[in-house]
């Protein structure tokens, strides 16, 4: 894991002390990334907006117990993501509709993209949001921290305050669980390469 930031942890000192401007200065760097995990996890942009800002809310409350020599980023998505499973579980309701795509963590490197690749891209993650909505709150959390933010075992793990057998379960279970859908012929239509779900380490890895 690398150094914290010192900049960071200036910011984050000084919110601690009440600044409000040091506080904006955190979430403008940590919005992105809270708002695209609550978005996978809830599918549902208005409701990732209010988790976004329940989040952030709850880190503000609890800088206090924020450990400097932890990375900021797991802090706070792990905010955020067992905010979304309290959410889940109490929904009772899984969304299988999707408003508009995120384009940050699935954005391809292309230039000025054409209608039709827009289509397609917004097709790929409308199916992938689709076996996410598939599973249970736990491992949702779990796969898009693992695959979509790359974090190792032992960060997922930290960041859903379980151990890191555990996560490996509910990944192996996840992938088995996305595996069968992808089976599905309605599932199987179009393409899903580079979606991050069609590689061949989510359903490989051990």
């Amino acid at each position: 894991m690398s150094e914290p930031d010192p900049t960071l942890l200036e910011w984050v000192a000084a919110a601690k002390q009440g600044d409000q401007d040091a506080f904006a200065e955190i979430v403008y760097s940590f919005q992105d990334a809270v708002f695209n995990l609550c978005y996978r996890m809830l599918s549902n942009r208005a409701e990732a907006e209010d988790a976004t800002q329940e989040a952030f809310l709850r880190a503000y409350l609890n800088l206090k117990r924020y450990d400097t020599s932890r990375s900021f980023k797991t802090w706070i998505l792990s905010i955020a993501s067992n905010h979304c499973i309290d959410r889940l579980r109490k929904r009772r309701v899984t969304f299988t509709s999707i408003d508009e795509p995120t384009t940050a963590t699935l954005s391809l490197s292309t230039d000025d993209p054409g209608p039709e690749e827009v289509a397609v891209r917004r097709e790929r993650s409308e199916r992938i949001q689709g076996y996410l909505d598939e599973l249970g709150a736990d491992d949702r959390a779990a796969v898009v921290l693992r695959y979509w933010y790359d974090y190792s075992y032992v960060e997922i793990a930290e960041a859903l305050d379980t151990t890191e057998s555990a996560i490996k379960s509910r990944l192996f279970r996840a992938r088995r669980a996305l595996a069968d859908l992808m089976s599905k012929p309605m599932s199987s239509e179009s393409g899903l390469a580079g979606s991050g779900l069609s590689h061949p380490s989510l359903l490989e890895e051990n």
